[in-house]
């Protein structure tokens, strides 16, 4: 792993660094190989419980390299492919967010830019420093945020999400937090201790009923009414029949701590 992404394991927290202050911790095409990598290895490791996103300097990300896309315009084909390539690593790494059976928080210290806001809008929670700044600026530059707006959608009311999308405003953390795009505000010496309070909480719980849940979380939310009540129906049956739900329940009955087994 280079220098564009730091890591560090303790306590089943697994901490990924972005580290390119010099370009604004932009989502480079190494720098979104590089997290997409990580992610699918933490999914593989059973050592990790949750996942930490930071960033090293005044910005958590810039969002997408535009040095880079600049540079394929001079492709023959004015860079359409070399476009299309980069916005289809995108989606992959917000599928990479969502879809990992590990927990992933976003710490966001910064400013949390265009596809950078995307980034935190995609994770699953997300604590920002009272420091932190948001925007999705594409319109002022004549490329709306299209694809940011897909996670915005999903996690910010419709008139707050086009409220950022269509101005391209900076917004602050208190607004950041009254639109849904995090979490918990908090001064930005505490921003680390809180977020490891929060990653440990979590990691302290059965990995299988947490993967059980977050996978269900996102599968359900896009399904009619009455079909998210029949899979997460099916879903609650088979997670009784796992053997932490038996333990945690035993435990609960018995007034003891439970001791997970992290198996189906």
């Amino acid at each position: 792993m280079t220098a564009l992404l730091l890591s560090a394991l303790e306590g089943g927290v697994l901490r990924l660094t972005l580290a390119d202050a010099s370009s604004r911790n932009s989502l480079s095409e190494a720098m979104m190989a590089e997290l997409a990598s990580a992610l699918a290895a933490a999914a593989a490791d059973r050592s990790v419980r949750v996942v930490v996103l930071a960033a090293q300097g005044p910005a958590f990300s810039s969002g997408h390299n535009l040095k880079e896309i600049t540079a394929h315009r001079a492709d023959p084909d004015k860079g359409a492919a070399y476009f299309a390539k980069l916005f289809a690593a995108c989606a992959e790494l917000m599928l990479a967010v969502v879809n990992s059976p590990k927990p992933v928080i976003a710490e966001v210290a910064g400013l949390a830019s265009a596809a950078g806001c995307q980034l935190v809008a995609t994770c699953d929670l997300a604590i920002a420093s009272k420091a932190a700044r948001f925007c999705t600026p594409g319109v002022n530059i004549g490329l709306f945020c299209s694809t940011p707006m897909v996670a915005l959608s999903r996690n910010l009311s419709s008139k707050h999400a086009m409220e950022m999308l269509l101005t391209g405003d900076v917004f602050g953390a208190t607004d950041a937090l009254r639109f849904g795009l995090v979490n918990r505000v908090v001064p930005a010496e505490q921003l680390t201790a809180a977020v490891s309070e929060l990653a440990q909480k979590i990691a302290a719980k059965s990995m299988v009923t947490v993967k059980t849940g977050k996978q269900a979380f996102y599968r359900q939310r896009d399904l009619p009414l009455a079909e998210a009540y029949a899979y997460t129906a099916r879903v609650m049956t088979e997670n009784l029949l796992q053997r932490d739900a038996e333990e945690g329940i035993a435990a609960f009955i018995a007034k003891r701590q439970p001791h997970w087994t992290d198996e189906p």
